[in-house]
């Protein structure tokens, strides 16, 4: 009855819709990034470089005024602006004369293995893609070396950072090149790098359900091998180039799961404070271990650094949720970190155009809402910094 496509045939009506949302998602990439459609990242003030640097914004203006470091824009107002490369080379030149090593530069040093954190949980709407990219992002802009993975199919963390997976990745390009059981590539063909420095990306598309497909049938033919160790040996080949590796799990207990697990350092669980959620998160936690033992059994080493779970998506109005806090504070006590992600409008707005909020000026939002909910974002990510600073024996 007027309509354009064959009501009859599902297969034919999903296909149609499916490239109608593709082709949108492709001109509005190429509206918000012209000319050539690729993400850039912001400029920052000099106020937020000098908070990101942990020194005096007076400071960064007497290196500006002495020409030392890289020189920022200045704007009509005589404004200092410095990009995230500016950032990073003022880093460098500060760790030359810090009192302690790490200071400037946090990342590994001698001895320090590298910290691979799965970010999990099988229930959509935890805010897992989120987590996954802010913490990304804040750890590269705070000077380490960070490579996001994302092990989703659904590939939300990818298409954040500018990557569309219909069109950028027709012929492949994910980690499943490098974990598949025919003939895998070596990882660094599949990392890119991002319009950040210190930020690589391993993305996702559908391509990744293949290994859901294939690993039964291997295992069925006895070729399978330790399959849970495909992902961490994949990382073992770029072992010296990255301090933090973040790797965005699959909404459910897959084989892509177990092999994040296996691969991961740190396993940090997002939660969303409501009861359905919390029930959901029961369910997920007893399958996570049912599967660890398995893992065990066949001579794995399943120990972790740490393991933590976040709240997200948090309202402090909202008496429920206060009540499920408190009940999950109880329960887990200091598994549970002391800074929530707090829900904001700002999180969200950012996201339809495909940002996160470090990624937005702050203009772009009312003043208290940003500031709110940055400070949160922010007292999340430093507080998993501080994790990993720990495990290397600092901190």
């Amino acid at each position: 009855m007027g309509s354009s496509f064959a009501e009859d045939n599902l297969n034919a009506v999903i296909r149609q819709h499916s490239e109608l949302i593709a082709n949108q998602l492709h001109a509005q990439r190429e509206n918000l990034f012209p000319p050539d459609a690729h993400k850039q990242m912001r400029k920052f003030t000099s106020g937020e470089a000098a908070t990101l640097l942990g020194v005096n914004d007076s400071y960064l203006r007497k290196l500006h005024l002495e020409g030392k470091g890289p020189s920022p824009a200045l704007t009509s107002g005589n404004r200092r602006l410095y990009s995230a490369e500016d950032i990073q080379e003022l880093r460098v030149l500060l760790e030359k004369t810090a009192r302690n090593q790490g200071d400037y530069l946090p990342g590994r040093r001698e001895g320090d293995h590298m910290q691979v954190i799965g970010v999990m949980n099988f229930k959509g709407g935890s805010a897992k893609t989120t987590t996954a990219a802010h913490l990304s992002q804040r750890l590269a802009l705070k000077g380490y070396r960070v490579l996001a993975i994302d092990l989703d199919p659904q590939a939300s963390l990818t298409a954040l950072h500018g990557v569309q997976p219909e069109y950028d990745l027709p012929d492949g390009g994910t980690i499943y090149d490098a974990i598949r059981y025919q003939d895998p590539a070596p990882i660094h063909e599949v990392i890119r790098k991002t319009y950040m420095p210190n930020l690589d990306l391993i993305p996702g598309n559908l391509e990744l359900m293949e290994f859901e497909h294939e690993t039964p049938r291997a295992l069925a033919q006895g070729n399978a091998g330790l399959f849970f160790f495909r992902v961490r040996e994949a990382l073992a080949q770029i072992d010296d180039n990255y301090d933090v590796v973040v790797i965005d799990c699959p909404p459910q207990l897959g084989f892509l799961t177990m092999s994040a697990l296996s691969a991961a350092t740190g396993v940090l669980v997002t939660i969303h404070p409501e009861m359905l959620d919390v029930m959901s998160m029961s369910q997920f936690l007893r399958m996570t271990a049912d599967l660890m033992d398995v893992i065990a059994e066949s001579g794995a080493d399943m120990s972790h650094d740490w393991m933590r779970y976040l709240l997200t998506r948090y309202e402090p109005t909202d008496a429920p949720q206060n009540r499920i806090v408190a009940f999950l504070r109880t329960m887990y006590g200091d598994k549970v970190l002391n800074a929530p992600m707090l829900k904001s409008t700002a999180i969200s707005d950012a996201g339809l155009t495909k940002q996160t909020l470090y990624e937005v000026e702050r203009s772009a939002f009312t003043r208290t809402t940003y500031d709110r909910a940055i400070e949160s974002l922010n007292a999340v990510n430093d507080e998993i910094a501080q994790l990993i600073q720990k495990t290397w024996g600092r901190g």
